[in-house]
């Protein structure tokens, strides 16, 4: 079968490679759609990051090259003799994330910070860009018949962005800055907008995607190229918000968070960063601002996890993933629409991979 796969900075290929065998605990499922994601473009720009490159990732037991891609949804194909509750042609999304299972975080029920985390599509164990791939069964996620199967693949950066809102002490009637509004940033704005965020200012330099922002519920979208998004925060609030994003993984961005928030105010960065930054750290101090970190998600199918939350929400009409899509898109074009992706002109926001 075909598959997309990361050789190297800059070199990915689609190239045949062969199907997997179905294990007894296992799942193989065609897949129908699978995004490419922000964390894709940094391993294709700038990696390996999460992509085991020289040493075997500790959990998947692979190194470079690996097959990408981890936002996707499918059917199921085949089950291995030890697995039930799944049936042939049912409608799955893939909770990708890799953890040992054995560390004080595994342990704590915290597996999405593992101490060797890592993510299928990123570090091994099969990816979304093949025809189709075979992966353990609890990562496999039912999904609705009732929603069309592509979005499925917007499960998986959706739910990073309701993880961010939880992770961000979020209330009902909040002032919202997000800094940047790639999926990302229009998940969290999604997710926010649901969680009762009372006003909404985005920052973005791209024309379209602050289109999408107004489209996923933001209410002041700021070319930070024509106006200062900082100043202009904080005058239309009064002293700054109460809780900002950065969702853009550049210093200047960065800064900008956190000198949007209001003093004891809170700031979630979401960003995976290529490069370190500069930071005063009297804006963190002197105002008593809060600075949190997040990381993917806790992707189980029950409704009280966050999979299974997101999945509610698309069901109810909470959250839009059409807003999202800009483009669909067969595997043979991936490296075109990766290079589309990184074009700082490029209208695209998410490009959806058809295999």
């Amino acid at each position: 079968m075909q598959a997309a796969r990361w050789h190297g900075r800059e070199d990915i290929r689609v190239e045949e490679v062969e199907r997997a065998s179905v294990g007894p605990e296992e799942v193989h499922v065609e897949v129908d759609s699978c995004g490419i994601c922000g964390s894709d473009l940094h391993e294709y720009a700038a990696g390996p990051i999460f992509v085991p490159e020289g040493e075997p990732h500790p959990v998947s037991g692979e190194v470079a090259p690996i097959t990408m891609g981890h936002e996707f949804s499918g059917r199921v194909a085949e089950t291995g003799d030890a697995v039930a509750g799944f049936e042939e042609g049912e409608p799955v999304v893939i909770n990708p994330i890799l953890y040992c299972g054995e560390c004080r975080q595994c342990n704590e029920g915290n597996y999405h910070i593992c101490d060797s985390v890592g993510f299928v599509g990123l570090s091994g164990g099969g990816g979304g860009f093949g025809e189709s791939f075979v992966v353990n069964a609890e990562q496999v996620v039912p999904f609705s018949e009732e929603i069309p199967l592509e979005y499925g693949a917007l499960v998986e950066p959706l739910t990073v962005g309701l993880h961010a809102v939880r992770r961000s002490g979020l209330k009902a009637g909040d002032s919202v800055a997000v800094f940047g509004s790639g999926p990302i940033g229009l998940s969290v704005i999604q997710c926010a907008r649901a969680a009762g965020a009372s006003e909404l200012f985005v920052s973005e330099p791209r024309n379209a995607r602050r289109e999408r922002a107004l489209d996923s519920g933001a209410d002041h979208p700021i070319d930070p190229t024509e106006t200062d998004a900082v100043e202009h925060i904080i005058e239309e609030t009064g002293g700054g918000v109460d809780v900002a994003f950065e969702v853009a993984g550049i210093e200047a961005t960065f800064n900008a968070a956190l000198e949007s928030t209001r003093p004891s105010g809170r700031v979630t960065v979401v960003s995976i960063w290529e490069e370190e930054v500069n930071m005063h750290p009297n804006t963190v101090v002197l105002g008593e601002r809060t600075l949190t970190g997040t990381l993917a998600y806790l992707g189980g199918p029950r409704s009280g996890e966050e999979y299974g939350m997101v999945i509610d929400m698309l069901e109810t009409g909470t959250l839009d993933p059409e807003t999202m899509i800009t483009d669909r898109i067969e595997l043979e074009r991936i490296v075109g629409g990766f290079d589309t992706l990184l074009d700082p002109e490029s209208e695209q926001v998410k490009i959806l991979v058809k295999p």
